[in-house]
């Protein structure tokens, strides 16, 4: 089994151009195509000469397995992306270059760990450690102000608020969500998530929820693009329990296994580090299982600017 760690950079200032549109999706298409476009600016970054290119070399196994070119001017995987303590960082990063411009007290630190439907449900206090690890080394900061958890399975859809309030309450896994909870509180215990709050959850859910944790989340996010406004419940057990109502525009499906298979592939838009599933030609072999993504936004405090915005994901590819 392989580990793979996706990165887009700074998709702010000097990242990838996004394709940004409105409405629930557009986390979802800024994430992708923000993919999409470091994977590009990776292989034309790290191309070999021309020369190279048209001897037809550069076919290296730097990173512990052979890739095929396919055709002149495709840059061999093994030279855009790197291989760290058995994981494939897809592209490769450039540490040194991490960090913000400022002291790390001058920003507001955000980051939302969307935990995905194919992750192992006991490995997800390793997740969100792996994934605030790569986000604290990325800005170079000692921790975050805020940790939100996304769980699976969970949205705010509905004719109306009540209707939305209402289907909210049977969605998700009660169990699997209180029992991930502790892995959160950890780590705000070691002082790296100065607060720790949840995405998706209506007053029935969140008064459940509430029940079953020691440490309760200071912010509950919700997106209420397709019910209107905020359900009157929910605003009165927010209010009693002094946790803050945030609204986003995430999308819940944040990396689909599919969408994945179709970014890492070989097709046109893929990036040529998977073999194609049919003639096992062009890349790694397996069967990929996304474990989870995480967005973070590092905002200048007395200026209100985002300086720093980007994503993680993973996803382990388990051989045929």
């Amino acid at each position: 089994m392989t580990k793979l760690i996706l990165s887009t950079g700074n998709i702010v200032s000097g990242g990838p151009s996004i394709i940004r549109k409105p409405g629930a999706y557009r986390s979802n298409l800024e994430f992708t195509n923000s993919l999409r476009s470091n994977f590009l600016a990776a292989q034309q970054d790290y191309a070999p000469d021309s020369e190279l290119q048209s001897n037809g070399n550069g076919n290296g196994s730097a990173n512990g397995f052979h890739q095929e070119t396919e055709g002149a001017g495709h840059t061999p995987v093994s030279l855009w992306t790197a291989q760290e303590d058995g994981v494939l960082f897809v592209p490769r990063i450039d540490w040194s270059l991490a960090g913000l411009h400022e002291e790390p007290s001058r920003y507001q630190i955000t980051v939302k760990l969307f935990f995905l439907p194919t992750a192992s449900i006991s490995d997800r206090g390793k997740y969100a450690s792996e994934a605030l690890d790569l986000v604290l080394k990325e800005l170079r900061v000692p921790s975050i102000d805020l940790l939100v958890v996304s769980f699976p399975g969970m949205s705010f859809d509905g004719d109306c608020e009540w209707e939305a309030d209402k289907l909210n309450s049977s969605q998700g896994n009660d169990d699997e969500e209180a029992a991930t909870w502790p892995a959160i509180e950890e780590l705000q215990r070691r002082g790296l998530a100065k607060n720790i709050g949840i995405a998706e959850f209506g007053s029935e859910k969140l008064a459940r929820f509430l029940k079953r944790v020691q440490v309760r989340p200071t912010v509950d996010q919700i997106n209420i693009k397709n019910c209107c406004n905020v359900p009157p419940p929910l605003v009165k057990l927010a209010r009693e329990q002094n946790i803050e109502l945030l609204v986003h525009s995430d999308c819940t499906d944040i990396l689909s296994k599919g969408t994945l298979r179709e970014l890492l592939g070989q097709g046109l838009q893929g990036a040529g580090v998977l073999a194609d599933p049919e003639t096992s030609v062009g890349g790694l072999q397996g069967d990929l299982a996304p474990q989870w993504a995480v967005k973070y936004t590092a905002v200048v405090r007395d200026r209100g600017v985002i300086e720093n915005k980007g994503y993680f994901a993973s996803a382990d590819l388990v051989e045929y």
